[in-house]
C-alpha cells in the first residue's frame, strides 16, 4: 500500500487498480474473463489475490460496541 497511489488503498502491484475495484466488478456480475478482457494488465492470479485479500480482511474485522451509555441506541464500530 502506498499513500500516494489511490489514497493508500491496497492495489495490485504495478497497477493503480485497487483490490476494492476488482471485488466491486465481481460483485456487479462481471466474470473473470470480462475483467481480464477490460484490463489486460491483470491476470487470473491478481483476481484470486484480490479475493483472498478481501476474505482475509473480513476474517480480521471485529465489531465492538461504541454507543453512548446514556442512550438506548447501540452503535458498532469496525476495528
Amino acid at each position: 500500500m502506498n499513500p500516494g497511489i489511490r489514497f493508500g488503498k491496497p492495489c495490485i502491484k504495478g497497477t493503480r487498480i485497487a483490490v476494492q475495484d476488482i471485488l466491486s466488478w465481481l460483485a456487479s456480475g462481471m466474470t473473470n474473463d470480462d475483467i481480464l478482457d477490460d484490463f489486460p494488465e491483470l491476470t487470473l492470479e491478481h483476481i484470486r489475490a484480490a479475493l483472498a485479500f478481501g476474505a482475509d480482511s473480513e476474517r480480521r474485522t471485529r465489531l465492538v460496541p461504541a454507543g453512548c451509555k446514556s442512550c438506548s441506541t447501540l452503535i458498532y464500530r469496525i476495528v
